[in-house]
């Protein structure tokens, strides 16, 4: 179950940001594809059935609820190599990746080269 932060203290959310921080590797993926298979890995644990690989899916697991973080919880969520994952997917999909994120308002979202 979800929850709001109401009245809750900065540190206090950082802490729980702190304790959910996830890792997109820019070096594990090549092309759209194999981005949903990073994504499937970090979004995702213990699941018996397969995401779907496809933007709407990638929208769903951001929300939270898949076995790494609880629905809608706070979550930190770092993209490293971000410039060659640019390269390697293309501007447009990348913008679209990061309006999909940015509508997320429970995840703290940074790039890093």
């Amino acid at each position: 179950m979800g929850f709001v932060y109401l009245g809750v203290s900065r540190q206090a959310k950082k802490k729980t940001m702190d304790e959910h921080t996830i890792i997109i590797d820019g070096d594990n993926f090549s092309d759209l594809e194999s981005f949903y298979d990073e994504i499937d890995g970090v979004l995702t644990k213990d699941l018996d059935w397969e995401t779907g690989h496809n933007l709407d899916a990638f929208d769903d697991l951001l929300r939270g609820g898949f076995g790494v973080y609880e629905y809608a919880e706070p979550v930190k969520i770092i993209w490293t190599k971000f410039s060659e994952s640019r390269k390697k997917l293309g501007n447009e999909l990348i913008d679209t990746l990061l309006e999909i994120i940015a509508a997320h308002n429970h995840i703290e979202f940074e790039t890093k080269d």
